[in-house]
């Protein structure tokens, strides 16, 4: 069945053609109809290179819907930052308790945000968190006084995102259930986020190539000209 619906979806879609951002969200929605509300990603090709600093394209991007995931939060703070991370909601606040259990392995979390006072603490555990992507970091707000902001910022779907090393930056950034209009809004943010992140020493193309799918469904090219 799972063949046959792709082998459809190939159908509706012209292999060459760049889509107008509007039509390639009406495409991707109309073809994730798996069983179960499939992730709508976006995949942009950028000119850069991550080996030099200055062309590492990393930050966060509000979503002006949301992504549609339920976003685990994890806060290393101690006395009344840790209740001002509690209030805000956060699903595991803690301290020393916290480093030991990310030491023991269990992750739990989906990001992890981290009061300054804390970070030298945090570096007991960077060789865990870093590779994956989840290390407190100033540049992305994750490491900050104001924690409630913080908190309430990742539940209300805030994207981290960062380059590949082959220039591509991936993101989830709707759920097929949302309706093209909220789709479409989240595409526009994220795009206008990387662009704004631009290197201003880069020389050449920065936008190569932007992509649309769904988690079981097909690729669509966006046309870049009509962004």
């Amino acid at each position: 069945m799972t063949g046959k619906r792709i082998v459809n979806a190939y159908k509706t879609v012209e292999k060459n053609q760049a889509y107008a951002l509007k039509d390639a969200v009406k495409i991707v929605k109309e073809n994730a109809t798996a069983k179960f509300d499939e992730t709508i990603d976006l995949a942009i090709n950028l000119g850069v290179d991550p080996k030099h600093a200055d062309q590492m394209i990393r930050g966060v991007c509000a979503l002006p819907h949301g992504n549609g995931k339920k976003i685990r939060v994890a806060v290393l703070a101690q006395g009344e930052k840790a209740d001002e991370a509690k209030a805000a909601g956060a699903d595991i606040v803690g301290a020393e308790s916290l480093i030991d259990s990310i030491l023991a392995g269990k992750i739990d979390f989906d990001r992890c945000i981290a009061t300054p006072d804390m970070m030298g603490m945090a570096g007991k555990v960077a060789r865990v968190l870093g590779p994956k992507g989840l290390m407190p970091n100033p540049k992305l707000g994750t490491v900050t006084t104001d924690v409630a902001t913080a908190v309430k910022k990742a539940k209300a779907g805030e994207v981290q995102y960062r380059v590949e090393k082959n220039g591509i930056v991936h993101a989830g950034v709707a759920k097929a259930s949302f309706s093209e209009d909220q789709i479409y809004d989240n595409v526009k943010a994220f795009v206008d986020a990387i662009m704004k992140a631009k290197p201003q020493t880069l020389k050449g193309t920065y936008m190569k190539k932007i992509s649309l799918s769904s988690t079981m469904g097909v690729g669509v090219k966006v046309d870049l000209n009509q962004l």
